[in-house]
């Protein structure tokens, strides 16, 4: 069996030299990326030829490329209003972003498209996980019908909250993008049970450390891989005994010196693993 490929997170803006950032992405030794891009900016910063042409320059695979939104909040006090489609008075404005961001990456033929969803409903009774779940599956057949898969972020829902919308949408094109910290950060699971839970649906990965939030606080803190409450070691393994063949994608949220150091300890602690 081949060896798995390690991946690197990137973001496309509008003046991004996309390129540049390949050649960086590769100058660690990584061959693979997932890129990130504004929904309202995607027309701009993901030009089909200027992507097609950084790919031709470098050999850089793309693996995957998340769809955001401005104006999001990424913790427990802020989110629940601002993330992702759950809330119904967001979905008139994005649900038409999201199908346009799917029409523009199909040119490249990019097949994965990252979402965060939102704060899903535990309740399934609730109306408003009802018409969530009709949302999203309009959604997912529109990505469907550009050959492309939905993959939703872990984090801000409980895993299985999100392996019942899974099976509930059923389009079949409904995956999981694993952040391993992000469950943690959250306060939601272990991402060891995660691996259990979703299984097969993992279709792409962040590796990120984590450390849980205390009971003042409305998010953990990520931290560098190794130095969290990821068991990097057994969660890599049942990865791969679940079907998971990468790329594992370092994720590491910071910037400058501190970021460059933080991805050379996670391709240092990943590498035996995958």
């Amino acid at each position: 069996m081949a060896k798995a490929k390690l991946g690197l997170m990137a973001s496309v803006e509008r003046d991004t030299d996309l390129a540049a950032g390949f050649r960086r992405i590769q100058s660690f030794g990584i061959p693979t990326c997932q890129l990130h891009c504004s929904s309202e900016h995607v027309d701009i910063a993901f030009a089909p030829e200027k992507v097609r042409a950084a790919v031709r320059a470098t050999g850089m695979r793309i693996s995957a490329i998340t769809c955001g939104f401005e104006g999001q909040t990424y913790d427990n006090i802020g989110g629940p209003a601002t993330l992702g489609i759950v809330p119904p008075g967001l979905r008139p404005v994005r649900i038409p972003l999201m199908k346009h961001f799917s029409d523009v990456i199909q040119q490249v033929g990019i097949r994965d498209v990252v979402c965060h969803i939102g704060f899903i409903p535990d309740d399934e009774r609730s109306p408003l996980y009802k018409s969530f779940i009709q949302t999203l599956r309009d959604v997912c057949r529109h990505f469907k019908r550009n050959g492309q898969n939905c993959l939703v972020e872990t984090g801000s829902e409980l895993p299985s909250t999100l392996l019942r919308t899974i099976r509930d949408v059923r389009t079949g094109n409904l995956f999981v993008n694993f952040d391993t910290a992000n469950v943690i950060l959250y306060g939601k699971a272990n991402p060891l049970d995660c691996v259990e839970l979703f299984g097969e649906y993992i279709r792409a990965c962040h590796m990120k450390d984590g450390v849980w939030p205390n009971r003042d606080e409305s998010l953990g803190h990520e931290v560098p891989l190794g130095e969290g409450q990821v068991n990097f070691p057994v969660l890599v393994r049942r990865m791969k005994q679940k079907g998971f063949r990468g790329p594992f994608t370092i994720e590491r949220e910071v910037s400058g010196p501190e970021q460059d150091e933080g991805i050379r300890k996670a391709i240092a602690l990943l590498t035996p693993l995958i």
